[in-house]
């Protein structure tokens, strides 16, 4: 996609258009051109329509123009229903009529071949010079339901918001933003504009968030998108979403694709692609849901609901069973629950019969059939605690009368009061008879409605996930490399300790050996034990190759090592030839880390750290971290890898200094922020120390961007 900047009224030409062309204009049933005009008659679309057709004179008493030539000047937007072959043409033909936008539903351009590749970036030149929104090619088209202005084929009957908060649907999938818009319907939820952008040769779904983020019938962004071809204007756009109120939910198939290969780097093979995008694509705030299912769910919730007051839930349910179950999948989804008990809840206390004790998940039991009032007692109670941030009602329906018990003791809790907090409704029994007045009651209240206390708690968790997330960017720092431009390709260790040392990496002290004579010199002068490492920028994992002896308690030692170093790497690649190796004095034993980071070409620079050595991969125990992260949200994000006890001090170990490791990842980051040619770098193992003795990086390895 050619890089340029739409602004806001070339935009609003496409969504919001008071004039529009279709190009293969029919009144032949099934065809394109005659659904998109029948969409615009049967929603009332009451702007000037253009249809073309060289075959026609008129269709459906309007007169057909012969070709896009033939336009006045300033149509906002054209529809091209049309076969692939023409596009071309018609795109140029609208620019040169001036034409605002193009929405071009045909396929067969970047997905085609080399032939296609080349047209679609010819339609991408010809909207940059023209200052034209062109949306797809391959797309559904658009649907603004704020005007009543559907311009897809998809038969489609819009829903003004009505002064309701609307979701807007952005998606490269036009059957998924269809299949999305279809489940926000059917739910009673306002959907303000409903956008595909398929191929994106000149607007992208970033053009579209950015606008969305000034629209006043816009609350939430649901999104569906399979790979970000702007991953700066995203960001960009997202932040502003999130500074302006609005929350972004994205869906994004492609996590369990393999990550990118790298031969030189475990942080290369670790950080991969859709991990990396994440990480950024979090750090601005935007939720990420796991299914269709869950975006939709989540999306209710932030549209029918306030938003969560903080990350801890209550929970009233009315069976011991689900009680437990729910503490399972608490547990799981990392849902925290308010502790409540019988000393410190007075209100509930009073409303619960003696034999049913105060808890969280709560526990009412089958009273509430014979005294409904329970419902409202204690409901009212967790929605007036501070301690509670949002509540689940887990219900058992049943049948008609049962819910015609329990529903109004629901709604009468919210009397009275102003809720500043969510209260989801959830059934226990999916596909009970539960009657629509009291479904449309509930919603009418801003309470979410679900099938199932899983889908609720689900969702939940995403909207406490971001709750609990600490946003705040701290000034980015930048440590250039003195002498990096001098390296291409893979850096060797001892070339890449020599470039870190002065910036403050703690290396073990070492010298660099030629040959066996001045390795012998180097450990005399270090002291021994020592170890000694092969050196080769081709040698990307040594101990792979036997490329690193350890614990060298002499010169004889020493000598002996130099052989057998060079006969283990030459058994190992006979093409592989050594530098020297690095004698390195022997340090204190601790906990094995790694730290590394990546340049990544589209989304920038990530740091990585976890539990290391030579298990690294295996363990895959790391989290992702961001140059605009500060030491404490480092350390933060550090305690929430899963062999973190071991960090804290785990059965009498000492607590050791993850304060220096934070420190560490720092470092790294401002080398990659100064460094764009820096595409990676690795140190691993990082020797973990306890508190106030710091972290030492045993190896380091870096590769340069030619």
């Amino acid at each position: 996609m050619t890089e340029r900047t739409l602004s806001r009224e070339a935009v609003a030409r496409l969504l919001r258009p008071r004039s529009v062309a279709v190009v293969g204009a029919s009144d032949k049933p099934g065809a394109l051109g005659a659904s998109v005009l029948g969409n615009l008659d049967r929603n009332g679309f009451a702007g000037e329509i253009y249809p073309i057709n060289p075959k026609r004179d008129a269709i459906g008493g309007r007169a057909c123009l012969p070709s896009v030539e033939a336009l006045p000047e300033g149509v906002d937007v054209a529809v091209l229903a049309i076969p692939q072959a023409g596009v071309l043409d018609a795109v140029r033909g609208l620019a040169a009529r001036k034409a605002g936008g193009a929405i071009i539903f045909s396929a067969g351009f970047a997905e085609g071949g080399e032939e296609g590749k080349a047209q679609q970036a010819e339609i991408a030149r010809i909207a940059a010079e023209h200052g034209m929104v062109i949306e797809g090619p391959n797309c559904l088209g658009l649907v603004n339901h704020v005007d009543g202005v559907p311009l897809t084929f998809v038969e489609t009957q819009t829903m003004a918001p009505a002064g309701r908060p609307g979701v807007a649907v952005v998606s490269q999938s036009g059957a998924m933003a269809a299949v999305l818009c279809t489940t926000f319907q059917a739910r009673d939820l306002a959907i303000s504009y409903s956008v595909s952008t398929g191929n994106e040769a000149a607007s992208g779904v970033e053009d579209y968030v950015d606008w969305l983020v000034e629209d006043g019938n816009t609350r939430v962004i649901a999104m569906i998108v399979e790979q970000f071809r702007r991953p700066a204007r995203f960001l960009a756009a997202a932040r502003r979403a999130r500074d302006a109120g609005k929350t972004v939910v994205l869906l994004h198939p492609g996590k369990s694709s393999a990550a990118r290969e790298s031969a030189a780097t475990h942080t290369g093979a670790m950080a991969g692609d859709y991990k990396l995008m994440r990480r950024k694509v979090e750090r601005a705030g935007v939720i990420f849901a796991e299914t269709l299912e869950e975006l939709g769910d989540v999306s209710e919730i932030l549209l029918r609901a306030p938003a969560l007051a903080h990350p801890e839930l209550a929970v009233l349910g009315e069976s011991g069973a689900f009680k437990a179950l729910t503490l399972d999948l608490a547990e799981e989804l990392g849902i925290a629950l308010a502790r409540l008990d019988d000393a410190d809840s007075p209100a509930l206390r009073a409303a619960l019969p003696p034999f049913v004790p105060v808890s969280n998940p709560l526990d009412i039991t089958a009273q509430g059939l014979s005294q409904p009032e329970i419902y409202t007692q204690t409901l009212a109670a967790l929605l007036d605690d501070p301690r509670v941030g949002g509540v689940v009602a887990g219900i058992i329906q049943t049948d008609p009368v049962t819910c015609a018990i329990k529903i109004p003791a629901i709604l009468a809790a919210l009397d009275g009061r102003t809720i500043d907090k969510p209260l989801v409704y959830a059934g226990l029994d999916e596909g009970a008879p539960v009657p629509p007045e009291h479904v449309e009651a509930l919603r009418a209240r801003g309470i979410p409605c679900f099938p199932s206390t899983e889908r609720a708690f689900r969702a939940l968790a995403r909207l406490a996930g971001l709750a609990a997330r600490d946003l705040t960017e701290a000034p980015v720092a930048a440590t250039p490399v003195p002498g990096l431009d001098a390296h291409a390709g893979v850096v060797a260790e001892y070339q890449a300790k020599d470039l870190l040392r002065p910036l403050g990496f703690a290396f073990p002290a070492g010298r660099f050996a030629g040959s066996g004579e001045e390795a012998v010199a180097a450990a005399d002068a270090l002291g021994y034990p020592v170890a000694m490492k092969a050196q080769a920028a081709a040698l990307g994992h040594k101990s792979d190759a036997g490329g690193v002896i350890l614990n060298l308690a002499d010169a004889a030692s020493v000598r002996e090592a130099w052989a057998r170093i060079h006969a283990n790497v030459a058994a190992y690649d006979a093409a592989l030839v050594l530098d020297g190796v690095l004698i390195e004095k022997m340090g204190q034993r601790g906990l094995e880390m790694i730290v590394g980071g990546r340049n990544d070409p589209e989304w920038g620079p990530v740091m990585l750290a976890g539990f290391g050595g030579v298990t690294a991969e295996i363990l895959q125990d790391v989290r992702l971290f961001t140059p605009d992260m500060s030491l404490e949200q480092i350390e933060a994000e550090l305690m929430q890898l899963r062999s973190a006890p071991l960090l804290a001090g785990y059965r009498g170990a000492p607590a050791l200094d993850v304060a220096a490791l934070a420190r560490l990842v720092a470092q790294v980051g401002a080398l990659l922020v100064a460094e764009p040619s820096l595409a990676d770098i690795d140190l691993n193992p990082v020797i973990l120390h306890p508190q106030g003795e710091g972290a030492v990086a045993l190896d380091a390895l870096m590769v340069v961007q030619a």
